[in-house]
C-alpha cells in the first residue's frame, strides 16, 4: 500500500486534475450559468461532477488495474452553453438523464461501435467543430478590449505547446492570472471551506429538449470523448473492454444528473498523463496515478463551493481566453477530421455551418439540425441511381 504514495503517482494524478480543471472548469461554469443556475446550483454541479469522476475512476482503476480516468464531457459543456439558454433547469436535467441513459444502454448492449457507423465520423467531427468554434473566436473578441492579457496568454500557450505541451494550459492560466492581477482586474477571493451541499433539481421531460439537447449531448460525448478515450487506452497497450467502461460512465450520470452531473465519459488527454513511462516503467503498475486523480476529483467535488468561490474571482475575458485556448486543439482536430474524406467534405461542411450558426428551429437547437442536414446531404450526394442503372446494361466495349 505504501507504493501508492510514491511521488510519481501523486504528482501525475494531481497534474491530470489540474489540467482538467484549468482547461475546462470555466466552460462547465458557463454551461451551468447558461441554464440559469444560481451559485448554490453551480456548486452542486461541481459536487456531482467531482464525486462522479472520482468514485467511478477509482473503482474502475482498481477493478481493472489500469489507469482509467472518468471525466466530464468538455465538448458537452460547450454544447450546453449554446443550447441551454431559455430552457428550464428541470428540462435540462431531463436531457442529462436521457443522454446518460443512452450512454449506459449503448455500453451495456455493446452498440458503442455500431452507432458510430450510422453517423459518419466526418459529420460527427463537423458538428463538434461547429459547437466549439465560438470559443476559439471568443479569444480574439476578448483581445479587442484586453489586448495585453490575451496576447500574453497566446504567447505563453504557443511557447508551452512548443516546449512542454503537457503544461501549456496550466502555464497559460497562471500567466493570465498574473497579468489580470497586475491590471487590478481580479475579483475578491471568496474562501468557503464548508462541505458542498448538493441541490436536487426535479427532472422534467420536454420532447424538444430531449431531441435538441439530450441527443446531441449523447452524440458529442460518444464521438468526441469516448472514442478518443478508448484510443488512448489502446495506444498505451491496454486492452480493457470498452463497452463496460462506457456503461459505467453513463450509469454514474443517472443518480447524479439531478444534482448537476450532466455527462461522464472516458478521459483522453488527462488519462494519458497517468499512462506514460514517467509514471512507471511497467504499464501494469501505473494505475495508482489514476486512483490519486480520482481522490483529488473527490476532494474538489466535496469542496465545490470553495472551487466556485475561487473561480468566481476571475474576469470574464480571462475565462474566455483560457477556454478558447484549451479547445484550440480539439477544434483543429475536429475540422481536420471533418474534411479529410473528400466524398464527405461538402456534407461535413454543411454540418459545421448549420451548427456554428446557432440556428433554432421548432425549439430544437443547431447541433441536431446540423446533423440532420449533414446526413441528408451525405446520402444524397452519394446516391447515384442513374449510374447504377447504366452499369446494369453497359459492360464496356468488347475486346
Amino acid at each position: 500500500m505504501l507504493k501508492f504514495f510514491a511521488p510519481t503517482y501523486v504528482i501525475s494524478g494531481f497534474v491530470a486534475v489540474l489540467v482538467g480543471y484549468t482547461s475546462a472548469a470555466a466552460i462547465v461554469f458557463q454551461a451551468a450559468a447558461a441554464g440559469g443556475a444560481t451559485p448554490d446550483i453551480i456548486a452542486s454541479w461541481m459536487w456531482a461532477l467531482g464525486l462522479g469522476m472520482g468514485i467511478s475512476g477509482i473503482g474502475l482503476s482498481l477493478f481493472y488495474r489500469v489507469p482509467i480516468i472518468i471525466a466530464w464531457s468538455t465538448p458537452g459543456a460547450a454544447l450546453l452553453v449554446t443550447s441551454l439558454p431559455g430552457i428550464p433547469m428541470g428540462d435540462a436535467v431531463g436531457a442529462f438523464l436521457f443522454s446518460s441513459l443512452l450512454l449506459t444502454l449503448f455500453g451495456v448492449t455493446g452498440w458503442f461501435e455500431k452507432i458510430m457507423k450510422i453517423i459518419p465520423m466526418p459529420l460527427a467531427s463537423a458538428m463538434l467543430a461547429g459547437v466549439l468554434v465560438r470559443f476559439g473566436l471568443d479569444i480574439f473578441v476578448a483581445m479587442e478590449s484586453r489586448f495585453a492579457l490575451i496576447a500574453l496568454m497566446l504567447v505563453v500557450y504557443l511557447a508551452g505547446r512548443r516546449f512542454s505541451p503537457r503544461y501549456a494550459i496550466p502555464a497559460t492560466f497562471l500567466a493570465g492570472v498574473l497579468m489580470a492581477t497586475a491590471e487590478g482586474r481580479m475579483g475578491a477571493l471568496s474562501l468557503d471551506f464548508a462541505l458542498t451541499l448538493p441541490v436536487f433539481t426535479l427532472p422534467s421531460f420536454s420532447l424538444s429538449t430531449l431531441i435538441g439537447v439530450g441527443l446531441p449531448l449523447f452524440i458529442v460525448t460518444m464521438a468526441s470523448q469516448n472514442i478518443p478515450g478508448v484510443a488512448v487506452l489502446r495506444a498505451h497497450g491496454y486492452q480493457t473492454p470498452a463497452s463496460p467502461l462506457i456503461a459505467w460512465a453513463g450509469a454514474i450520470g443517472l443518480p447524479l444528473a439531478p444534482f448537476g452531473g450532466y455527462a461522464f465519459n472516458l478521459a483522453a488527454i488527462t488519462a494519458a498523463l497517468c499512462m506514460g513511462d514517467t509514471v512507471h516503467s511497467d504499464r501494469d503498475k501505473r494505475y495508482p496515478a489514476a486512483v490519486w486523480a480520482g481522490l483529488f476529483y473527490m476532494l474538489l467535488g466535496l469542496f465545490g463551493a470553495l472551487v466556485a468561490g475561487v473561480l468566481g474571482m476571475f474576469p470574464a475575458d480571462l475565462i474566455m481566453g483560457i477556454a478558447g485556448l484549451a479547445l484550440l486543439g480539439t477544434i483543429g482536430n475536429s475540422l481536420a477530421a471533418a474534411v479529410t474524406d473528400e466524398d464527405s467534405r461538402e456534407a461535413a461542411f454543411l454540418t459545421f455551418l448549420v451548427t456554428a450558426s446557432g440556428m433554432s428551429l421548432l425549439s430544437i437547437g443547431a447541433p441536431f439540425w446540423g446533423l440532420v442536414i449533414g446526413l441528408t446531404a451525405h446520402h444524397l450526394l452519394r446516391f447515384r441511381p442513374l449510374g447504377d442503372i447504366r452499369a446494369l446494361f453497359y459492360r464496356g466495349p468488347k475486346a
